[in-house]
Parts: structure tokens; C-alpha cells; sequence
């Protein structure tokens, strides 16, 4: 089987108008991609956060009439909002599978392997832990999760309670058990996250080992490990609450901030917080510390 892909590029307030006039127009599917490899970072709660150019990609099967939608959509909007329009015939594909070839085993210091199903490895003195791309963000690849992984395979997790304040995809709260810990309390605003990290927990054997909650079915207490791998503003945001949850002496490890935006971070922790230096991979830096 086959597609008709259309592909246009336009500026941020009328890809959502062109999605939906693609939609009307019997489009199976609309996507969006960045045209212009600009970053994205914290849209508010409840907003989706597009491109300054935005590509609008649009599915249509094969008895559709590309001319004929191109004609109505330059009818419908401003051609000067409408840039490098393109048409192709795509062939169908497993395309979950397609992105996998992209997705290969990682190993973070020397103790941790992430990898995808039926490339899994073992070596002496590792542990493995298994996870394919799905509903919530978190694979090891972007910097933000690996710097993380590199933590947590670094330090004697054995025995350890964790809090997961984020989990996403529950990668960090099962590489956690996998390394030693006791226990995880993986929290995350997004339902379809809760129901990613119990997948990849089942996946990986430690369904036993992790507990999910929404904010408001955890009951706060405080661990020997609090991980919040989410973004630099409800990182700020969220400075006293996330240090309650930590004992005295008790490690806290703070993800998915920007190089320039470490100041603010380390501002609002440094009361309650004795940082090491951070560390960066990209563009990207880890906060860890211990409570004072």
C-alpha cells in the first residue's frame, strides 16, 4: 500500500488552520515538524507549542486528488503563507520499526545498556534494560535523559528509595531498580506516562519495584533519591516541593535545563541544596547535589 504525502511549509499561526483544512479535505493523518531547526522549550500546560516555520505534512490515500487539494488550500489561505509545497508518493511501512533502525543500544558508564527489543546486551559486571520508542518521551538518546542514566549508573543505588518527580516514559525509574534500588514512586502529570513506565517496567521485570501516581494520588514523603528530569521553569517552580521530598543528606538529580538557564535553576535549589559542579552534553545541563 501507498500514500500521497503533501508537505508545505508556513509560519506558526496558520499550521494549525492548514491542519485543519488538511483534515477537512480527508487527510488520515497531519503531522508537524520543524522546518527551520528551531527548539521548542516549555509550552504551557495544556498548549501546543509549534515552530516559527512549521512543515504541515498531511497523509492522503492514493485515490486522492493532490491537484485538486493544493488548488483548494491556495484558495483558502494566502499564498505568501504557503512555501515550498511538495507532493510524493510514499510506499506503507512498519513505520515504529522504520524509526528503530535509528535507535540503537547505549551504554552509559560502563554498567548501563539501553536497548531496543532484540538487541539487547549482556556483558559482565552490566545490566540491561529494554525499551522501544512509544507513547512518552524518554529513550536515552536526547541528552537530558542520558545525562541522567550517566548519574544513576555512577552512584550504589542498592537499597535506595527513589522518587521519579517526571518519569515520562519510566526510563529513569526502571534503570533505578535495574542498578540496585529498592524501590521507585514515579510521578508524572500525563496519564498516557504512567501507562508508558508501567509498560516498560513489565517489559523489563520490575513491575513490582515501581509505583506510579499522578500528583495528586502521591502521597508526599521523603527518599534517599529524588529524580526530576523535566524542564527549567517548573523545575523553579517546584524548588521547595521537590526538596521536601528529600532527606537530609539525600541526593537530589535535576534534568532538561539549558546551558544559559543553570543560574536561575541553582537560585532557587541553593538554600536547601550543596550542587556539584554541573555537567553538560550538548546544550543541554545536569544539577546534582546533596541536601543540606
Amino acid at each position: 500500500m501507498a500514500w500521497h504525502q503533501i508537505s508545505v511549509i508556513t509560519n506558526e499561526n496558520t499550521a494549525p488552520k492548514l491542519a485543519d483544512f488538511f483534515s477537512h479535505l480527508g487527510a488520515v493523518s497531519v503531522t508537524y515538524m520543524d522546518a527551520e531547526d528551531e527548539p521548542v522549550y516549555e509550552p504551557a500546560i495544556g498548549e501546543t507549542k509549534i515552530w516559527s516555520n512549521t512543515q504541515v505534512i498531511a497523509l492522503y490515500e492514493l485515490d486522492a486528488e493532490p491537484e485538486l487539494i493544493k488548488t483548494r488550500v491556495f484558495r483558502q489561505f494566502k499564498n505568501e503563507d504557503l512555501q515550498c509545497w511538495l507532493n510524493e508518493e510514499v510506499a506503507d511501512q512498519e513505520w515504529e520499526r522504520a524509526w528503530m533502525e535509528y535507535y540503537k543500544p547505549m551504554k552509559f558508564a560502563d554498567r548501563l545498556w539501553v536497548c531496543p527489543t532484540d538487541q539487547e546486551q549482556f556483558e559482565p559486571g552490566t545490566v540491561c534494560l529494554t525499551l522501544d520508542p512509544g507513547l512518552a518521551f524518554g529513550t536515552g538518546t536526547h541528552p537530558t535523559t542520558a545525562l541522567c542514566l550517566e548519574w544513576l549508573a555512577s552512584h550504589d543505588l542498592t537499597g535506595k528509595t527513589v522518587i521519579d518527580y517526571g518519569c515520562g516514559s519510566g526510563i529513569l525509574a526502571v534503570a533505578a531498580v535495574l542498578l540496585g534500588a529498592k524501590i521507585v514512586h514515579a510521578v508524572d502529570i500525563d496519564p498516557q506516562a504512567l501507562t508508558a513506565t508501567q509498560s516498560n517496567a513489565l517489559k523489563n521485570n520490575v513491575q513490582d519495584k515501581i509505583k506510579c501516581y499522578l500528583p495528586e494520588q502521591f502521597d508526599p514523603f521523603q527518599a534517599e533519591i529524588v529524580l526530576a528530569n523535566i524542564l527549567a521553569k517548573p523545575l523553579i517552580d517546584m524548588s521547595e516541593q521537590i526538596c521536601a521530598l528529600l532527606v537530609p543528606g539525600g541526593q537530589l538529580v535535576l534534568s532538561g535545563i539549558l546551558y544559559e538557564q543553570a543560574e536561575s535553576v541553582i537560585s532557587a535549589y541553593q538554600e536547601y541544596i550543596a550542587f556539584n559542579p554541573l555537567v553538560q552534553q550538548e546544550d543541554w545541563i545536569r544539577l546534582d547535589g546533596v541536601k543540606r
